[in-house]
């Protein structure tokens, strides 16, 4: 099994400070926008993002929420093992707000189609974007595609893209990792 590095520790702080830009340029100053990190890898790129808006460039009530989609997937009951849910925390209004879903990779779109379906449950968003830190390009079984992008991949079938947060693994870096 050989891995490549697709972003090291400092491109993935490039990269997020890029995307927490573009987040600013479009929402402004976050009064109608929440953020929610899709469980669970999704929490770690949410988590940091939200730190950057509020430290780096002193966005205030930056309003982040998790949202656990295992229930919601159309393949959950499909693995052998138990399936071990995430905690969802979403202690505000969704209603008539907009949205920015997170998540770490963008693979087949399954898992954003699951996180609409999820996010009814708190209400009617009045818009909804996501962003991604890895977009993979051409493996997509659903039209889903990322407002927000930290970088694009193409990655073959037997390929998998790992991203590692320092908060989780000890370091921040992006790996294309051959089967």
């Amino acid at each position: 099994m050989s891995q490549k590095v697709l972003l090291n520790s400092k491109e993935v702080n490039i990269a997020l400070h890029r995307l927490a830009c573009q987040l600013i340029e479009n929402h402004d100053d976050f009064s109608d926008t929440v953020l929610i990190g899709i469980q669970p890898r999704g929490r770690f790129l949410a988590d940091r993002l939200a730190q950057i808006l509020s430290k780096d460039y002193k966005i205030k009530n930056v309003q982040l929420g998790l949202l656990d989609i295992t229930f919601f997937r159309d393949d959950f009951r499909r693995g052998q093992k138990p399936l071990e849910a995430n905690t969802t925390i979403i202690d505000f209004i969704v209603e008539d707000k907009n949205v920015v879903f997170i998540d770490d990779v963008l693979y087949t779109g399954r898992s954003i189609r699951s996180a609409l379906t999820a996010i009814q449950s708190f209400g009617r968003p009045k818009n909804v974007e996501l962003l991604t830190l890895i977009d993979r390009r051409f493996s997509r079984h659903l039209p889903i595609q990322p407002n927000y992008r930290g970088r694009q991949v193409d990655a073959i079938d037997n390929q998998r893209v790992k991203v590692n947060w320092v908060e989780n693994e000890g370091e921040d870096a992006v790996y294309l990792i051959d089967k």
